[in-house]
């Protein structure tokens, strides 16, 4: 049995009919690599039984502490049952993508059963009609609670139920899994008053160590490292809202090589910064469309993983966060990116100084009964309607394997990320990378964007456009080389 940290809490604390706290997939196999060509149901289900041993998160279940008095527990779930986590449904012809992507916004919409292991995998056949896919393709539409995983534990996890060839060894790993049986309410109340009694006491000693981060912050703005500026506070926007339980996904696929090359247009700009110059002129050209575009730039939540390489396969979030402004009063694309570059240097700057551990850190001793009153007050008394925005959106980056992976013999062709929502925000996105593809796909509330191909049209239109910009820029002359000295002779 062990607890979740002040994080992972959050996220149940959070869950709402209208905000099932879950992130997820939407990935899509073609089958001709699997013996004989084609996989059955049975053979997916075969193939994740053979390896769950990999995986800490498949087969444990949350129990909250009564009244919310202290953090849930995780522990192994005795009536465990395959069949119920992995669904299998087929689209009606033609099979096409629109329809893939209504199916998986309706599975997404669901919440999870907290009371099993929180996560499903719907297995979807029928995909016939989708460009850049050949006809006999499925997809597997995941979701799996925030509390269990972040984005890089997720990956982890999609490692763990995928091989790096069609028809992989048995495993070496024995499965010695065994269940645990549900500890008693008043054991738990016991144990929660205990820890509430100490939390006091730890929140003392987690902010002793924040004190050199706080320190090296203050030291870091009086030196001018970075700037605390009006640009990174976000104007509200239509997507800053209370939220519905509909959802729409949808998303596109384009070349990573394109994308590394628009980073030429900003002299040391990472991928993360194109992806977030991308999605910034998409939101303009959206808004402008409907005629609903701030003036001032709309900015973006980026997850930063703060994971060592020991909690790799630990379960959780282990994440902090910086502010991303996302350029969207600019219209030319190229001072876009080079706005968003700067930005998010100076986002990372202060986050270093600070010490992106120690606000992780920090979140594991918030008062679990407070936080849980917090959330279910936010969201009954509708303050998202009420309260200027944080942020606007969320840009999530995940990378994921640079080779192909495979499951049960099928070859993964594409992986698109979702995400969950709350009031207050009605827009994610989620950016991804696999071979030699990325994928840009987002999670909205259906009642606040309603129309989900138009504004994936305007996520295309802003990636060509940056690439246009970066394919007519001139080359930058390469560094003249050093001149070698001559050699004295002896």
């Amino acid at each position: 049995m062990r607890q979740l940290q002040g994080m992972d809490a959050s996220f149940v604390a959070l869950e709402t009919r209208n905000s099932p706290m879950h992130i997820g997939s939407i990935l899509i196999y073609n089958p001709a690599t699997a013996p004989g060509g084609f996989v059955r149901f049975k053979d997916i289900l075969r193939f994740f039984e053979s390896r769950l041993q990999l995986s800490r998160t498949v087969r444990q279940r949350l129990v909250r502490v009564p009244f919310d008095v202290d953090y849930p527990y995780w522990v192994e779930d005795e009536h465990f049952d395959l069949e119920y986590h992995v669904r299998h449904l087929a689209l009606p012809k033609p099979g096409d993508w629109r329809q893939l992507c209504i199916q998986a916004a309706r599975i997404f919409a669901r919440p999870l059963d907290l009371t099993r292991p929180p996560w499903e995998f719907t297995v979807i056949e029928g995909l016939d009609n989708i460009p850049g896919f050949p006809p006999g393709c499925y997809a597997m539409v995941t979701k799996v609670h925030h509390a269990a995983i972040d984005g890089v534990s997720g990956i982890d996890l999609l490692e763990a139920l995928h091989s790096l060839m069609p028809e992989p060894p048995p495993l070496n790993q024995a499965d010695s899994w065994k269940p645990e049986p549900v500890p008693q309410p008043l054991a738990l109340l016991s144990k929660g008053l205990l820890h509430a009694a100490i939390n006091p006491f730890r929140q003392v000693e987690v902010l002793a160590r924040a004190v050199p981060g706080i320190a090296r912050a203050v030291g870091g703005l009086a030196k001018r490292d970075f700037k605390v500026h009006g640009e990174m506070l976000a104007p509200r926007t239509r997507f800053n809202a209370v939220i519905s339980q509909a959802r729409v996904v949808e998303g596109r696929r384009v070349p990573l090589a394109g994308i590394k090359a628009i980073r030429a247009l900003s002299p040391g700009a990472k991928v993360n910064d194109v992806f977030l110059a991308i999605i910034g002129g998409a939101l303009r050209r959206y808004l402008l469309a409907k005629e609903d575009l701030p003036d001032k730039t709309m900015t973006a939540m980026a997850p930063i993983s703060v994971r060592s390489s020991g909690e790799k396969n630990d379960m959780g979030n282990q994440v902090a966060a910086m502010i991303a402004p996302l350029g969207t009063h600019l219209a030319d694309p190229g001072e876009r990116l080079r706005y968003v570059h700067q930005q998010t240097t100076n986002s990372k700057a202060m986050s270093d100084a600070v010490g992106a551990r120690n606000l992780t850190e920090m979140s594991k001793v918030s008062p679990a009964l407070l936080m849980a009153l917090a959330a279910q007050l936010y969201s009954r008394l509708g303050l998202a309607n009420r309260m200027s925005p944080i942020f606007n959106t969320v840009v999530t980056n995940v990378p994921g394997p640079p080779v192909p992976i495979y499951s049960a013999g099928a070859r993964l062709e594409s992986m698109m990320g979702l995400l969950c929502l709350t009031d207050g925000l009605g827009l994610g996105h989620v950016v991804q990378s696999y071979c030699d593809e990325a994928t840009i796909t987002f999670t909205a509330c259906r009642e606040l964007l309603p129309d989900p191909e138009f504004y994936a049209e305007c996520l295309e239109a802003s990636f060509h456009e940056l690439l246009a910009a970066a394919m007519a820029a001139p080359a930058e002359p390469a560094p003249a080389a050093k001149p070698k000295r001559a050699r004295k002779k002896v």
